[in-house]
C-alpha cells in the first residue's frame, strides 16, 4: 500500500490526529525538522517563508509559483537566511502538482490568489500533504461542500490560516470572555476595513497610491484580487472579523451560525480613486465595479447570539477592524488598528453604574493570554504585528504533536461559505439565506480547543 492509499484509511488514526507520512509507517512522530512546501510566493507566501526559515524545526523543500519575479525575491529570502535552496516548481499554473508528488514534503501552505485554494487544496488532501489554507472567500458553495468530502475522505488535517484570531487583544478578550467576564454573550461584530485602493490597483511600478492597473497590467494582489469586485458584490473576505468573534462564541463547537443576511452600498469609491489618479479618461475609470463600497452581514447563532460582520476595503479610511463584544455583564469596543491602547470597556458593576467608557489597556493586560505571555520574544518581526508567529507556531507545533488544529475544515468551509451567502442575499434584496450545517451534526459535541490548548504554553 502507498502512502496516498494509506492515508486515505484515516478511520484507522482515530478523529481529530493528524494523519502523517512520517508517523504512520514508522509509529514515530517528528522529532526535529518538519519539510514544508509552500505553493504561492507571492508577498503572502514570502511573509510566511521568512517566519519559517527563522525557526530550527522547519525545512523548507520546495516552492512552486509561475510568477517569475516573484520566485526571485522568494530565493532571495532563502539568501538572506543562508539557507538550503528549495525545489522550485515554477513552469506554469499546474506545476505546483509535481511539488505535491515529493516525498520530502510532508505539508504545504497555500498562499495563492483565492480561485487556486479550491484545486490546489483538493489536490494537496488527495496527494496526502497537510495543509495549511490561507484565507479568502469561496467562489460557490459546491465548493464548500467539495471541500468537506474530500476532507471526510482523506482525512488529510487542513488547518484555516486566520492569523487575527491570534492577535494579542483578540486572545486577551476571549480570555476575558471564558472566565466569564462578560456574563453571557449576546453580540459580536468586526469587519474587514481596510482601504486596499493601492492594493487592488498597482502595476509594480509606479508608487504605493499611485498606481491605476489591474489584472494583466496589474502587480501582485492587483493582478487578480480587483476581477472579483469587477463580478461580484458581497462580502469577500468574512474571515477576519468571523474568525475571532465565532471562536468566542463557539461556533462549530457547541454552537453554529443558522443563517445571515445582507446588503450593500452601491459603489464609488474605486471609480473615484481611478479618476483622481489616472484622470477621468483612463480606460479602468469606465469599468462597472459590481462590489459595493460597503457591505454589511449579519449573521444569527443557533445558541441566540448575533454577529454583524462589515466590508469595507473601496473608500479612503484608517484601518480599524471595528471589533465590539457584547454580554450581558460587559461590553469591549475597539478602535483605532488594534493593541492594548486602542479600545475602550465597560463593565457596569465593576464602573459603578458610571455610564462611563474606560480605556481597556488594564484588562487586556491583566487577561493576557498564556500564549503571548510566553512567546511574546519569539514573535518579535514576525508579520502582523506578531499574530503570524503564533499561526505558523500552532501549524507547526501540532503537526509534531500530532495532534487536532486548532481551526480544522469544518471552520473553513463555514467562514468560506459567508461570502457566496451573502451574494445571493444581497441580489436577492437582502433575503435570508441558510448556513449548512458542515459538520453534520457534529458541532454539537465538538469541544472548544484554541486558547485551551495552545501547543507552546
Amino acid at each position: 500500500m502507498n502512502r496516498k492509499d494509506f492515508i486515505k484509511t484515516g478511520s484507522l488514526a482515530g478523529l481529530g490526529a493528524l494523519i502523517l507520512p512520517n508517523s504512520v509507517f514508522s509509529g514515530t512522530l517528528f522529532k526535529s525538522k518538519v519539510n514544508i512546501g509552500l505553493i504561492g510566493v507571492g508577498l503572502r507566501g514570502q511573509n510566511h517563508l521568512d517566519t519559517l526559515l527563522r525557526r530550527d524545526d522547519v525545512r523548507i523543500t520546495a516552492v512552486a509559483d509561475p510568477d517569475e519575479r516573484m520566485i526571485g525575491m522568494t530565493l532571495d529570502i532563502f539568501e538572506k537566511h543562508k539557507a538550503e535552496k528549495p525545489k522550485v516548481f515554477k513552469n506554469g499554473n499546474y506545476d505546483y502538482k509535481k511539488l505535491l508528488e515529493l516525498d520530502e514534503v510532508d505539508a504545504v501552505i497555500i498562499s495563492t490568489p483565492w480561485e487556486w485554494h479550491f484545486p490546489q487544496t483538493i489536490d494537496a488532501m488527495q496527494a496526502g500533504k497537510i495543509t495549511g489554507l490561507e484565507v479568502s472567500g469561496a467562489l460557490n458553495l459546491n465548493e464548500c461542500y467539495k471541500y468537506v468530502k474530500v476532507y471526510e475522505e482523506t482525512r488529510v488535517p487542513v488547518f484555516a490560516m486566520e492569523n487575527v484570531c491570534y492577535r494579542r487583544d483578540i486572545m486577551a478578550i476571549m480570555n476575558m470572555a471564558r472566565k466569564g467576564k462578560f456574563g453571557e454573550l449576546i453580540h459580536g461584530q468586526g469587519g474587514y476595513q481596510h482601504d486596499l485602493r493601492a492594493v487592488l490597483f498597482n502595476d509594480g511600478e509606479h508608487a504605493i497610491g499611485h498606481g491605476v492597473e489591474f489584472g494583466e497590467k496589474g502587480f501582485s494582489e492587483a493582478a487578480w484580487r480587483t476581477n472579483h469586485y469587477v463580478e461580484r458584490n458581497g462580502d469577500l473576505y468574512p474571515t477576519h472579523s468571523l474568525g475571532p468573534i465565532g471562536t468566542m462564541m463557539d461556533v462549530n463547537r457547541g454552537n453554529r451560525i443558522t443563517h445571515l443576511t445582507s446588503m450593500a452600498s452601491k459603489q464609488a469609491g474605486l471609480t473615484h480613486y481611478i479618476k483622481k489618479e489616472g484622470g477621468k479618461n483612463h480606460p479602468n475609470a469606465k469599468v462597472n465595479f459590481k462590489q459595493g463600497d460597503i457591505v454589511q452581514t449579519m449573521l444569527k447563532c443557533e445558541n441566540g447570539e448575533t454577529i454583524l460582520l462589515t466590508h469595507d476595503t473601496s473608500l479612503q479610511r484608517p484601518y480599524n477592524l471595528g471589533f465590539r463584544l457584547q454580554g450581558t455583564d460587559g461590553i469591549w469596543q475597539e478602535f483605532g488598528s488594534g493593541g492594548f491602547e486602542e479600545s475602550l470597556i465597560y463593565f457596569e458593576e465593576e464602573m459603578e453604574y458610571s455610564h462611563q467608557w474606560k480605556n481597556a489597556k488594564d484588562h487586556l493586560t491583566e487577561f493576557d493570554h498564556p500564549y503571548w505571555k510566553k512567546h511574546e520574544q519569539k514573535a518579535v518581526g514576525a508579520g502582523h504585528g506578531g499574530m503570524d508567529y503564533f499561526m505558523l507556531n500552532d501549524f507547526v507545533e501540532c503537526i509534531k504533536a500530532n495532534k487536532e488544529f486548532p481551526f480544522d475544515m469544518y471552520d473553513l468551509v463555514t467562514w468560506y461559505a459567508v461570502t457566496p451567502l451573502s451574494e445571493i442575499s444581497i441580489l436577492e434584496n437582502g433575503t435570508s439565506q441558510k448556513m449548512p450545517d458542515f459538520t453534520n451534526g457534529k458541532y454539537k459535541t465538538r469541544k472548544p480547543i484554541f486558547g485551551f490548548d495552545n501547543y507552546g504554553i
